[in-house]
């Protein structure tokens, strides 16, 4: 018993560590792009939406992820030799609004090109954060001399 304590400790502490919650960001933002693929492939086929627009709104709105990470609590934690951040409710209440409105918004025919702009914008929010977050993990770990330059 005394051994799945220890593997539930250490497992949380690297649930901590940025690299895990860097790679679970990465999966969904994967899942995400999947997903929505699918979406744009019937949408632009139907001439509702075209890929230019979805390549144009998904680089308009990385800026707005890159802002977003700059809110994301993080810090050096020297006992871990790591870089650890929470939960942001912000961004996590802000995507799972846009699902939602995506969801709504695209059972109502005509707007199918306003639920295509939604998802494009959600892709772009979410790599625009996660190129931010790895960004700011990086000069935490070179600050705090986790890894060299």
């Amino acid at each position: 018993m005394d051994k799945i304590f220890t593997f539930l400790k250490s497992f949380r502490g690297e649930m901590k560590k940025s690299r895990f919650k860097i790679w679970l960001r990465a999966f969904l933002f994967m899942q995400f792009s999947a997903i929505f693929f699918v979406y744009f492939f019937r949408d632009v086929g139907h001439g509702y939406f075209k890929w230019e627009w979805v390549a144009l709104v998904f680089v308009s709105f990385i800026p707005i992820g890159f802002l977003l990470s700059l809110i994301v609590p993080m810090k050096a934690d020297v006992e871990l030799g790591a870089v650890t951040f929470s939960l942001d409710k912000f961004y996590l209440f802000l995507i799972w609004f846009l699902v939602v409105a995506k969801l709504i918004i695209g059972r109502i025919p005509s707007f199918t090109p306003e639920a295509d702009f939604i998802m494009a914008a959600i892709m772009g929010v979410m790599f625009g954060r996660l190129g931010g977050i790895g960004l700011r993990v990086r000069h935490l770990k070179v600050q705090h001399g986790f890894i060299l330059k």
